[in-house]
């Protein structure tokens, strides 16, 4: 039995992922927020991912569903405007081998996303955030990283949440 999510669901998640992609692009590429954000909305970049589940060799791209673009600008806006705040507080909750400034720019960037998110849409649930990116991680690491993700994710919001 296959579970029914709804359209809205499906693009505030589609947002989740462009929110973490803009990030690294403003973080490495160094392109202004305003030009990143209206590239995304424009479908000028961002509407494709590579997908290689059936063959390690054999990639193909395949096209992304619509993004909420109201959420999606909130996310990187917010993300951007407290970017070092977020960051400190990151450093806070983070031990051993996983410090911030040594992680590369695809956890650096979701990891502030996420951070961002459990702090200002108190209006979507916790663990449904939580899983939304610790399948973000997934999406782009394996092995330890979304284990990671989903211990620091559950701390921070027991900080900030409750």
């Amino acid at each position: 039995m296959t579970k029914f999510i709804s359209k809205k669901i499906k693009m505030k998640s589609s947002a989740r992922l462009a929110a973490v992609q803009a990030n690294y692009m403003i973080a490495f590429g160094q392109a202004p927020v305003e030009v990143v954000i209206d590239d995304f909305v424009q479908g000028r970049i961002g509407r494709f991912a590579i997908d290689n589940k059936e063959n390690e060799d054999n990639e193909k791209l395949v096209e992304l569903g619509p993004i909420d673009t109201e959420y999606f600008a909130k996310l990187v806006k917010g993300s951007q405007t407290q970017k070092e705040d977020l960051e400190k507080s990151l450093n806070l909750f983070l031990h051993g081998q996983w410090s911030y400034d040594h992680m590369n720019g695809i956890m650096q960037s979701l990891l502030l996303t996420a951070i961002y998110e459990l702090i200002s849409s108190t209006d979507v649930d916790t663990k449904v955030l939580i899983q939304e990116y610790v399948d973000l991680a997934y999406a782009f690491f394996s092995k330890n990283e979304p284990k990671m993700v989903n211990a620091l994710l559950d701390q921070i919001a027991h900080s900030v949440r409750g």
